[in-house]
């Protein structure tokens, strides 16, 4: 599943879903957009992950969530814990990044 996070809600769904992937990304981040497409694909194949794109912008407590400190910064969550994080604009440590939870 995919979420496109309009609202600064994340914690809500970190607590409510076992398994969450988030793209933390920018309007202005090219290396965001560049990364957006493929973790929509990794969406696609990873059907008992939540997946959700937040706007680190928008999103002040969404942020708080995990160490956003360069863009964009992916994080995992099992059970509502942060258990990995990274910033990349590489494919290979993402897809790491996810089969740590899968």
């Amino acid at each position: 599943m995919l979420i496109d996070l309009n609202e600064d809600t994340l914690a809500d769904l970190v607590a409510k879903n076992e398994k969450v992937v988030v793209q933390y990304s920018a309007s202005w981040c090219g290396n965001c957009r560049i990364m957006k497409p493929k973790f929509k694909k990794l969406a696609t194949e990873n059907e008992a992950i939540t997946f959700v794109l937040v706007d680190a912008e928008n999103a002040p407590e969404s942020r708080k969530l995990a160490n956003v400190s360069n863009l964009p910064t992916f994080a995992t969550f099992v059970n509502g814990q942060l258990v990995g994080e990274t910033q990349t604009n590489k494919q290979e440590v993402l897809i790491d990044l996810v089969n740590a939870i899968a």
